[in-house]
């Protein structure tokens, strides 16, 4: 669909408003996304509603095919949607792996039958999906995975170790990566999708700094995965996975709208309960006020760039090797953001358990620690930097050099 004018587009705006005005739930205004806490606890009755809501209009997912039950809409017309949302206090409820990752890689490499089977659940937030990628022995070298995939007739059967597997305790299916060919390195790696609920899959969730427990151990004991279920063609999963990762970097550092910059009370008004404010109504520390309005600066800049290059891969064939340059300077935004906040509430700042410490200041010092792990998962910091020095400014591979 193309891109209203302006005066079609406010017409859209006033739809879009009065939609929004009438479905969302008034004691949701405000309150953070449930999907992006680590720890999920069971929706409540308006959190459902919502759900349901925006599932069913598509507007979750808007610009995703409406034969799929997406929005079916054009870019500017998701901007709207956004900014309706951001009025209305409102958040948008259908999100997770699912949204963020494997649904826009499944539109581009799966089959039809796999689209209409998995796409439709997604849009409405029915079903959540976790990654099965990293392996104790593959972390950075991701092709190194040895989870074997064996040929059985009519099925396949899967038997090794994932880890880090974000959120596998509340996912209901798994995109995973396995070896197909042992002989062959990239080009023996395949794509499958598997129920999570399959005989022989455990999950074991591990315990972090933060309290805790967003990533998992996976086990994977003579797992049954149809054949039906392998995306793209037997041994060509390292080409499908590079993609579901440029979308992944993406989300994560909010060009996608999965982000996390705008994730609880913004250093300025910290600043002002923490802090106070001198004669002229500033800030009364004239060094954080300075460090506060950079990390704004940043931040606006930054989600502006992120829209730009949004729009621009929807105009192409999706995401770049720019979402490793988003994501990079998307995660340093956020983290300094956290270290403000941190800074500004002082010894409240500094409180791990007890009722000295409100739920507002022990939120913050989880989240404080938990951004620490944006910079290594998704593709690390200097992983991130090899793809910006080989696939963006041409660099010669030294390590292949050498």
């Amino acid at each position: 669909m193309a891109d209203f004018g302006g005066q079609d587009l406010e017409g859209f705006r006033a739809e879009a408003r009065s939609w929004i005005e009438a479905n969302f739930p008034a004691g949701l205004k405000g309150q953070p996304n449930p999907m992006m806490r680590e720890e999920r606890t069971k929706p409540s009755a308006d959190q459902e509603a919502w759900r349901k809501a925006m599932g069913e209009k598509g507007w979750g997912v808007p610009t995703w095919p409406k034969q799929y039950g997406g929005g079916g809409l054009s870019g500017a017309e998701a901007r709207v949607i956004q900014q309706e949302l951001n009025r209305a206090g409102a958040y948008n409820p259908i999100g997770g792996m699912g949204v963020m990752m494997f649904g826009p890689t499944l539109l581009e490499y799966g089959n039809e039958a796999q689209k209409q089977q998995h796409i439709p659940s997604i849009v409405k937030g029915e079903i959540q999906w976790c990654q099965g990628f990293s392996e104790p022995g593959a972390g950075s070298d991701l092709a190194s995975l040895q989870t074997r995939c064996e040929d059985k007739g009519d099925h396949y059967l899967v038997n090794g170790q994932k880890i880090w597997t974000s959120g596998a305790q509340y996912a209901d299916w798994c995109f995973c990566l396995v070896r197909t060919d042992t002989s062959k390195k990239h080009e023996g790696i395949s794509f499958v999708l598997f129920d999570m609920k399959t005989p022989g899959v455990e999950v074991r969730p591990i315990k972090l700094i933060s309290g805790n427990s967003p990533f998992c151990e996976t086990f994977l004991t003579d797992v049954r995965v149809e054949k039906d279920q392998l995306v793209g063609p037997l041994n060509g999963g390292w080409t499908i996975a590079k993609r579901l990762l440029q979308h992944e970097r993406s989300g994560l550092s909010g060009a996608g709208g999965g982000g996390r910059m705008g994730m609880g009370r913004g250093p300025v008004q910290l600043a002002k309960e923490y802090v106070g404010l001198d004669e002229t109504g500033r800030i009364a520390d004239r060094d954080l006020r300075t460090r506060i309005i950079q990390n704004e600066m940043e931040g606006r800049a930054f989600q502006q760039t992120a829209i730009r290059a949004m729009l621009e891969s929807k105009g192409n064939s999706g995401p770049s090797a720019a979402t490793s340059i988003m994501k990079n300077a998307g995660t340093r935004v956020m983290q300094e953001r956290a270290e403000l906040a941190l800074e500004i509430m002082g010894y409240q700042g500094l409180g791990w358990e007890g009722d000295a410490f409100s739920a507002d200041e022990l939120t913050a010092v989880r989240g404080w620690l938990g951004g620490k792990a944006v910079t290594i998962y998704g593709g690390s910091q200097e992983v991130q930097n090899n793809i910006i020095s080989k696939r963006i400014l041409g660099l010669p591979d030294l390590t292949q050099a050498s």
